[in-house]
């Protein structure tokens, strides 16, 4: 204190309680003429209301002794009690305009952080220039008054005054860090504080320092960072356009946003549209967008004007319409021409702002672009928080879009792979199996339920000569449209060689070469060389009722029999197609009428937390807990299944039947051309028991074709064989292994025009080699709808 300084001690009454030597220089009076008197006799008509206001310098006029006026600059700190209230005041003077600040004066009050200085009791003491301009007051209005009087009572403030008491008490200084709002602004601020105890000379804590950082710029760097690393893992988790969008709008919102949008062009949504539309001309003619996502900080999202699913039109003059327009971000907002006739020209949207009362003031437009391709545009909005968007914000906004843009185009370009292929693969499945009696049969497919894509499962009823039938499952390694091209080609490998009568066993032999020469053609890509199948090939003979068949590394079918066992057929596993080299083994067995098999991909029985032993199990065990149908049977397979397979499901499902002997016919033929007489009358009479007389013209020339090539240039023994069916079949069987084929006889020639005449008559026929010759068949429709057995 300098000696122009004087310090007088005031009680509660006003009455004058200390008085200082000082003050006896600039006054004239002795401490012995104004102790026990009031204060407010000394100053020149100020109340003592006035002069202890606050601890700020105030100007008063003092009465000296000799009568003359004195202007000095008065603080006054008040003394509290045990309850709180005022007890007295320390009044402090100097000459008005006081004595030059000192440089550490100077250095507190224009530091560029905001310092301050509280008393033990939390009252305010003094604050530099930046302190006051966050709190927004000067400092003459806080001087004095206790901190939590001057701020909201929110968590942060109840934090920030427990540390200051926590210094003041112990003694030790503190860090604090909080995220609030300034009182002078409206944007929030990070702020890191450090609180420090100030000792008097005797060591005692006699008020407490403060210094406040604002770190807003590395907070929000620091939450724009963990936003870009929160979207990396959150968005683009599917791929599932839909599913993407509301990725984006969720973490956008609040964090981000009051509410958010995203609107994408039709054609996004279209996976069959190759070619999209050039986005920036239909933007500057005005266009329409559909909603795919909405979100909103308020439950409900009551912002919403447009429906999730709705087109939206954009006039050429709003955000998101510039936005596409231009490929870059728009920021706009309230007071800008276009935003207000955007948000005007829009009965719904202004009726709605107008209901919610809460006006939209700030709004960010960002285009969704990927691969140089516009896809839609992002919409991102503020009403409810104070803060307008800034430039920093339009970064961050461009690198969510960005992100979602890409994972959105990787979606798009899935579901079109995925559309594709299905489309392929369902265009090579078998859309309705042709009509055949020896077994009754369901079926089901079912594409991955992963995101691996489509598969190459398939499945196939092939009817063969004499009634029987070819059941084919099988499956191609991988996903994708490659993957079901390969299974198209497989599938029709094994047509053409069924057609051909071979074998189970020797028709995997040759489909085997077929996957070894595609995967090692050189004209092929490297993915070829994985490529590998498994397949299963059973050919069922109702008349016979047996059952041959060979697998390629495929699982055995189930068989429930007609007394309710179910059980695997015991076979060999054979290699995989594509090994080479490896020779197949045929099973063969004798199944009652009415057993069921079931013909199936690894997909049923196979999955992420079921091994096949368990898969296959599960699959008995539903087969004998089935009932009713085929059709009901495979629902109840597929519903056993716990979980959707990560792989493609085939299933084939068939219940045999068998021929009666009232529907076959056999003869042996003698190596005699004039027993062929014999034989035709024998297949009248057999016609004419089977009420097919109408038939007996076409039959007769059949029967006498066949069996005089047989006696002319096969071996004995020879066999003839009559199946009335859903056809009536005849057979020719002979030792010789040697195949007729038909030719154009000439004019003169006297013979060449059986076999041409055979096929003119018949609805078709064929060869196909046996164990011990050759058969030749030909088959006849019967057109009477009464006529067939089994299966019409």
């Amino acid at each position: 204190m300098t000696s122009a300084d004087f310090t007088a001690i005031v009680d509660a009454r006003g009455i004058v309680t200390g008085w200082s030597d000082a003050a006896l220089r600039l006054t004239g009076y002795s401490a012995e003429d104004v102790v026990g008197r009031p204060a407010t006799g000394l100053f020149a008509g100020d109340s003592l209301e006035a002069w202890t206001a606050g601890a700020l310098p105030r100007v008063v006029v003092l009465r000296h002794r000799d009568g003359h006026p004195v202007e000095l600059a008065l603080r006054a700190c008040p003394v509290l009690g045990g309850d709180g209230e005022p007890q007295g005041f320390v009044v402090t003077a100097t000459a008005p305009g006081g004595p030059e600040p000192t440089v550490a004066e100077r250095v507190f009050q224009q530091a560029s952080v905001s310092m301050s200085a509280f008393d033990t009791g939390q009252r305010y003491l003094r604050l530099n220039d930046v302190a006051c301009q966050v709190m927004g007051v000067c400092e003459d209005s806080l001087t004095g008054r206790f901190y939590g009087h001057t701020v909201p009572e929110d968590q942060t403030s109840l934090g920030f005054l427990r540390h200051l008491r926590e210094v003041a008490e112990s003694g030790t200084p503190s860090h604090y860090e909080s995220y609030t709002h300034a009182p002078s602004g409206t944007r929030e601020h990070a702020w890191n504080i450090e609180m420090w105890p100030v000792r008097d000379g005797s060591g005692e804590v006699a008020a407490v320092g403060l210094a406040a950082f604002d770190s807003s710029e590395q907070h929000w760097a620091r939450q724009r960072l963990a936003l870009l690393n929160e979207a990396s893992a959150t968005i683009g988790t599917t791929l599932d356009v839909v599913r993407t969008t509301e990725e984006l709008v969720g973490l956008a919102v609040p964090r981000f946003a009051d509410f958010a949008s995203v609107d994408l062009l039709d054609w996004v949504l279209a996976p069959d549209i190759p070619d999209p539309p050039e986005a920036a001309a239909a933007a500057r003619a005005g266009l329409a967008l559909r909603r795919v996502a909405h979100l909103s900080g308020t439950a409900g999202t009551p912002e919403a004007v447009i429906g999730l699913g709705e087109m939206d039109a954009y006039p050429p003059f709003s955000p998101p319409a510039r936005s596409l327009a231009g490929g870059h971000p728009v920021l706009s907002g309230a007071g800008e021409p276009d935003f207000d006739r955007w948000m005007a020209e829009h009965a719904a949207r202004a009726a709605k702002i107008h209901e919610l009362d809460v006006p939209v003031h700030s709004l960010l437009a960002v285009p969704l672009r990927a691969r140089g391709t516009t896809l839609g545009v992002a919409v991102f909005v503020r009403a409810l928080r104070p803060e307008s968007f800034a430039r920093d914000d339009v970064a961050l906004a461009e690198e969510l879009a960005s992100r979602a843009a890409v994972c959105v185009d990787n979606a798009r370009r899935f579901t079109r792979e995925r559309s594709t292929a299905l489309t392929l693969q369902h265009s090579l499945l078998p859309q309705r199996l042709p009509g055949q009696a020896a077994v009754e049969v369901a079926h089901r497919y079912l594409p991955a339920g992963s995101l691996a894509g489509i598969g190459g499962d398939w499945f196939d009823v092939i009817p063969l000569s004499g009634c029987r039938v070819a059941l084919v499952v099988g499956d191609v390694v991988g996903h994708g449209i490659h993957s079901s091209a390969t299974m198209g080609r497989l599938r029709t490998a094994v047509r053409t060689l069924a057609d051909v009568d071979l074998p189970p066993d020797e028709l995997l032999t040759y489909v085997d070469d077929l996957v070894v020469h595609l995967a090692t053609d050189e004209n092929r890509d490297d993915d070829v060389a994985e490529m590998g199948a498994t397949c299963l090939y059973a050919i069922y003979d109702p008349i016979s009722r047996g059952l041959a068949l060979a697998g390629a590394g495929h699982p055995p079918p189930a068989l429930l029999l007609p007394d309710g066992t179910v059980r695997l057929v015991e076979m060999s596993p054979g290699p995989p197609l594509g090994i080479g080299g490896l020779p197949f083994e045929s099973t063969r067995l004798e199944l009652p009428e009415g057993s069921m098999l079931a013909l199936y991909t690894d997909g049923l029985v196979e999955g992420r937390d079921r091994d096949l032993d368990r898969g296959i199990e599960d699959l008995c065990g539903a087969l004998a807990a089935s009932g009713g149908s085929l059709e009901d049977v495979c629902d109840t397979v597929l519903g056993s299944l716990p979980e959707r397979s990560g792989d493609d499901v085939a299933l084939l499902l068939a219940r045999t039947r068998a021929l009666g002997a009232d529907q076959v016919a056999t003869w042996d033929v003698p190596p005699d051309p004039a027993e062929v007489g014999a034989v035709r009358k024998n297949v009248l009479a057999q016609l004419e028991d089977w009420g097919l007389v109408e038939t007996g013209f076409v039959t007769e020339l059949i029967v006498s074709e066949l069996v005089t090539n047989a006696i002319r240039y096969g071996d004995p023994p020879i066999r003839l064989r009559l199946i009335r069916d859903r056809t009536l079949i005849c057979e020719v069987s002979d030792a010789n292994t040697t195949s007729p084929h038909l030719r154009r006889a000439h004019v003169y020639d006297e013979g060449g025009r059986g076999l041409l005449l055979v096929a003119q008559l018949t609805q078709r026929w064929g060869t196909r080699q046996t164990t011990t010759g050759k058969t030749i068949w030909a088959e006849q429709s019967l057109l009477e709808p009464g006529v067939a057995s089994h299966g019409t």
